[in-house]
């Protein structure tokens, strides 16, 4: 369960999120994050995926970056807002040197926070501890992620990597044994 304020550190991915409201502040309706972009985040390999029953907004704050929803790519700056509507192919990125602020939402906001905070485990179970990087081209990773993204099925289904070969990355996983939530 996240509560406002709390900071979801994903930063191997690129990635800080803030909870400015949890399921719980707005009773299920939305899960509203601040999100810090790092520079050159999600350059490489973005998750291209879709919300299959919920809306996405976003709103920047403070800087500029690159959304591809459906089929192009759209370049936002401070002041843009954007929305993904349920079921649209979507992804971002920060191709900048600077740090980019979104206010992002998810209606409805279902178990997003959750999902949020296991990519937090992943992303700790999974990153190069010389680096401090996650590749997304190391089998544990990749296993992992599959796993990840089985469980929460109703938030987020990926695209790009297609849905049936993390469907299998997941199976794979479990016949082997890795689930994030079990390992120290």
């Amino acid at each position: 369960m996240a509560v406002k304020d709390q900071v979801l550190d994903m930063s191997p991915l690129g990635m800080i999120f803030t909870v400015v409201k949890s399921k719980y502040d707005t009773n299920g309706k939305s899960l509203d994050l601040e999100w810090e972009l790092l520079p050159q985040c999600n350059m490489v390999d973005p998750l291209y995926h879709i919300h299959p029953e919920a809306i996405e907004t976003y709103h920047i704050l403070e800087g500029e970056m690159e959304f591809f929803i459906k089929d192009k790519w759209i370049s936002a700056k401070k002041g843009d807002q954007l929305k993904v509507d349920v079921g649209v192919k979507h992804t971002f990125r920060n191709p900048t040197d600077k740090i980019v602020k979104v206010y992002n939402t998810h209606e409805p906001a279902f178990d997003m926070e959750d999902y949020f905070q296991d990519v937090c485990k992943v992303v700790e179970l999974a990153k190069n501890g010389k680096s401090n990087k996650v590749s997304m081209k190391n089998p544990k990773t990749l296993l992992l992620f599959g796993v990840l993204m089985k469980n929460y099925r109703k938030e987020i289904v990926a695209v790009d990597p297609p849905d049936f070969l993390v469907r299998i990355l997941g199976f794979t996983a479990k016949v082997i044994g890795i689930d994030y939530n079990k390992i120290k």
